[in-house]
């Protein structure tokens, strides 16, 4: 299998996703307003799709391991599917909450099995670069996905979900036809073979950088929430001139990501790209406390989108390194991580926000740093287990 012809196919397969999943983005609260949801319940109605993600993507990731990545990956775009069309039909609350639900837990599958497959197909040497495209695709899926979402929506509140239950659609057709298998047969099943050294890799030097993706995604979970109130208050941002920010915003993170990653890895290392990484996401959370205008707050947060597209690939490439095999399981945690803090970073955000319009930035600078030092902590086990080690390897 050649990876400089898998990597396009997988590059448009997570765009067509994320083109589906951004496209209802702009258009669920006024859907679930509609359906008699008070803010309490669409709050809920949001939180309940990324703890779908976050108690069942280890679980699809392992089933991969077992099965093989294309059928799961199916399972996951197809669930994905399903969801937006129940959406679409969906006349109570309820309904609109078991659409979610489902949709939750079924797509759930589907990044930690791209990642997985990503690991499959890529060398070592080679391993960020490919994360880096999966990033930058699923960073370009959410700049254009919500644009969309938002121009249809004004004939239709229902249509942008019918429109995403389609591209979720031809992504499963995309996957079902051009996609080929990453997995072996000798290596699928191979799981319980593989589990004691996961554990270890679980309880070692890697478990650190699933604390890292955490604290990276809960300081990117709590910008996300307050950022549009923050630039209201500090500049007279209205939601038009917010659009363009986050979209300038998700173009340079995918720019990092689907080229400059790979390339800066290879010279130096993941970890000095992740420490880079931090830097510049606490310098771009230090920026934005004195943003006064459009022009600074799109410069201002594409410095920390630029950042964190450091950090994501890299971190992503680092765990799957450290497994050696059964990819599916520690990217199925890692994928599990990014949906916890996706739950938490919100609603702290909100708290803060309350407390002190600067506060979630401030907070976003401290767990920025937190995250620096956990990657020390990483990088001296790491060093600690080369010593120790008979063969002078890594472990």
């Amino acid at each position: 299998m050649e990876t400089k012809k898998v990597l396009p196919i997988l590059f448009a397969i997570m765009f067509l996703v994320m083109v589906g999943f951004g496209i209802i983005i702009p258009v669920m609260p006024f859907y679930a307003e509609d359906l008699g949801a008070s803010p309490t319940q669409l709050g809920l109605l949001m939180a309940v799709y990324s703890l779908m993600q976050f108690i069942f993507a280890p679980m699809w990731g392992r089933i991969s391991d077992r099965i093989g990545r294309k059928p799961v990956l199916l399972i996951g775009i197809a669930g994905l599917s399903l969801s937006f069309f129940l959406m679409a039909f969906a006349s109570t609350l309820w309904m609109l909450f078991a659409a979610r639900i489902i949709g939750g837990f079924l797509s759930a599958a589907n990044m930690p099995t791209v990642m997985a497959y990503v690991a499959d197909i890529t060398s070592e040497e080679n391993r960020s670069k490919g994360m880096g495209i999966i990033g930058a695709a699923v960073g370009l899926g959410f700049v254009f996905g919500p644009g969309i979402g938002g121009i249809f929506s004004d004939t239709s509140l229902t249509i942008p979900f019918y429109l995403a239950g389609a591209s979720s659609l031809i992504t499963f057709f995309l996957v079902l036809i051009v996609l080929k298998e990453s997995l072996s047969e000798e290596n699928k099943g191979a799981t319980n073979r593989k589990r004691l050294s996961l554990k270890s890799a679980f309880n070692g030097p890697a478990s650190n950088l699933f604390l890292l993706q955490l604290f990276v995604t809960l300081s990117l979970a709590g910008l996300e929430a307050t950022f549009a109130y923050y630039a209201y208050e500090k500049a007279g941002l209205g939601p038009v001139q917010l659009g363009y920010i986050f979209m300038i915003m998700g173009f340079a993170g995918a720019i990092v990501q689907g080229g400059l990653v790979g390339r800066l890895t290879k010279k130096i290392g993941e970890g000095k790209v992740i420490q880079l990484g931090i830097f510049i996401s606490a310098l771009g959370f230090a920026l934005i406390l004195f943003i006064d205008s459009f022009v600074t707050a799109a410069i201002f947060l594409s410095i920390f989108g630029i950042g964190n597209g450091f950090i994501r690939p890299s971190v992503s490439s680092l765990v799957t390194k450290r497994a050696k095999s059964a990819y599916g399981q520690v990217t199925g945690l890692l994928s599990s991580m990014d949906s916890l803090g996706r739950i938490i970073g919100p609603p702290l955000g909100g708290l803060l926000f309350s407390i002190a319009i600067n506060l979630p930035f401030i907070i976003g600078m401290i767990l920025s740093f937190i995250a620096y030092f956990i990657y020390r902590l990483y990088a001296h086990q790491v060093n600690k287990e080369e010593k120790l080690s008979p063969s002078g390897e890594s472990v």
